[in-house]
């Protein structure tokens, strides 16, 4: 998601505008990306939160049989599967070894799933490892590799397109692509929703906690047509603007002029004083560790006292939640735009089947379905997109670049741009200012700094922080429920982890001269 939007700030800040076949095929990217991370986030990250993987051991394979098939057609749901599952699950557990099952509170109270429920979710957890391994072969198509995709460049796409042509995106690897994003549509529909509503159903209470501030920030994603996505957001699939205060009947817009971020409780130092903010244009990033040294200890934070890798960044000087239930909020709220009606459909239907309001959307149980909820409507619409791709390739029409101002010596001296895009987790945005075709200036600020960010020269609590507040907790030595709040926004360690060995000191420090 770094890479387009990197190539969207150079572009806007040149004035470059790419051809429809580049639109399709990093819109077709970046709903891969979706369509696998949301999935991998729900069954391998966060559904052990409320999954008991030990109580499966108690369950009878034929009722977790009779459970599947009651919410689902997917085949694999006879009584053998799910013998076989619990049977695997045993293995790990007689040994002593759990591997990936081994870090949670097994036994927990606040689990409340039948031992039924647990096993036909341990399944799904094990059959999601290889799914995933398999839909991400999308970017290996459009985009060489996966991780770090190789076929961005600034003015479209690297990846030559004719249907003809054996060595390049032709009607054989588009029809891979359609069989890909097929088996994806299938998973979802029949697998992760399923069980998000199953799930869900026996943690409604969690439909009132988690809040936080009621405050949502979306960029906005998916361009539909040609221009530049940043400064045209009516081309947007998925909406651009903030919803302020959990009010549902205004959807305010969004000036990238009015971001800025402190550091006031972040181990930086800005040259103006901690209590300053700056916008990502005038941002600096400047190291200034004064946290705990060996042995650690954990922090009693007071007015004064810094604790975070991460800086705070603000709209309007407010804290603003962004991901997956900011994007769902503001595609609800916005009927212009071109994917409203698919997210207020799936948004309805899934609040009625749990058989509750709107106003569960804002909580930690909200957040967690807004994640599938996104993937269903995305993983329809990469479809349509790839329908388009043909249907413009048909044509005739084989342009992947624009070739506009690939010399840098035909750029201005000066230019500033930016670059906006939804990655899986949120808003995130890239500025740039280039001066004598060099970067003179670069910031990004991404979608975990806008939610666990620390608080900020105000004193106002990050998303993640003011998401706790309220939180019962049956076990403090054991607080699942928090993990259940944090791991619903996706939490990105990269995004805010510095790695230490044992006596503090640094592992790798690396220098750009």
């Amino acid at each position: 998601m770094h890479a387009v939007c990197s190539v969207r700030a150079v572009e806007n800040a040149l004035g470059i505008e790419i051809p429809l076949n580049a639109v399709i095929m990093r819109n077709l990217i970046e709903a891969a990306q979706y369509i696998q991370d949301h999935p991998v986030h729900f069954y391998h990250l966060h559904a052990l939160d409320w999954v008991d993987i030990v109580s499966a051991l108690s369950a009878d394979p034929a009722a977790t049989s009779d459970l599947a098939q009651s919410i689902s057609d997917w085949p694999k749901s006879s009584t053998d599967y799910f013998a076989a599952v619990q049977a695997k699950v045993k293995a790990f557990v007689e040994t002593g070894q759990l591997g990936p099952f081994a870090n949670a509170y097994w036994g927990h109270p606040a689990y409340k799933l039948p031992p039924e429920a647990n096993l036909m979710a341990v399944a799904h957890y094990l059959e999601a490892l290889d799914w995933q391994r398999d839909i991400i072969r999308i970017h290996a198509v459009l985009g060489s590799k996966n991780p770090h995709l190789q076929t961005y460049l600034v003015g479209g796409m690297a990846l030559a397109v004719d249907p003809n042509s054996p060595a390049v995106l032709n009607i054989e690897r588009i029809s891979l692509l359609t069989k890909l994003f097929t088996k994806g549509l299938e998973f979802v529909k029949q697998v992760y929703i399923p069980d998000l509503l199953a799930v869900a159903s026996f943690y409604k209470e969690w439909a009132s906690l988690g809040t936080g501030h009621g405050n949502y920030l979306a960029y906005g994603d998916f361009p539909l047509g040609v221009g530049d996505p940043t400064t045209h957001p009516e081309l947007l699939y998925l909406p651009r603007g903030i919803i302020l205060n959990k009010d549902l009947s205004t959807v305010h817009p969004v000036d990238q002029s009015k971001i800025a971020e402190y550091v006031t409780h972040s181990w930086y130092e800005y040259a103006g004083g901690d209590g300053t903010s700056l916008h990502p244009w005038e941002g600096e990033t400047r190291p200034k560790y004064t946290g705990p040294q060996p042995p650690y200890k954990f922090l009693n934070t007071g007015e004064g006292d810094k604790y975070s890798w991460l800086k705070s960044p603000r709209y309007e000087d407010q804290p603003m939640e962004v991901g997956p239930l900011a994007r769902m909020l503001v595609a609800y709220a916005s009927p212009d735009a071109p994917g409203h009606a698919s997210v207020k459909e799936k948004v309805d239907a899934v609040l009625a089947h749990l058989d509750v309001g709107p106003e569960a959307l804002f909580s930690t149980l909200g957040r967690t379905a807004a994640r599938g909820i996104e993937t269903w409507v995305i993983a329809e619409a990469a479809l349509e997109w790839l329908d388009q791709l043909t249907a413009n390739l048909k044509t005739g029409d084989l342009r992947v670049h624009s070739g506009e101002l690939w010399d840098p010596s035909k750029w201005p001296a000066q230019a500033q741009g930016f670059g906006m895009t939804e990655a899986p987790r949120g808003a995130l945005g890239h500025w740039v200012q280039i001066e004598d075709g060099h970067i003179k200036h670069y910031q990004c600020v991404v979608p975990s700094t806008w939610n666990a960010g620390p608080r900020d020269g105000n004193g106002q609590r990050g998303p993640y922080e003011a998401a706790l507040i309220g939180t019962p907790v049956a076990d403090p030595e054991q607080p699942l429920e928090i993990l259940r709040t944090v791991h619903s926004f996706d939490p990105c360690m990269a995004c805010a982890a510095h790695i230490v060995d044992a006596e503090g000191q640094e592992i790798v420090s690396i220098k750009i001269q």
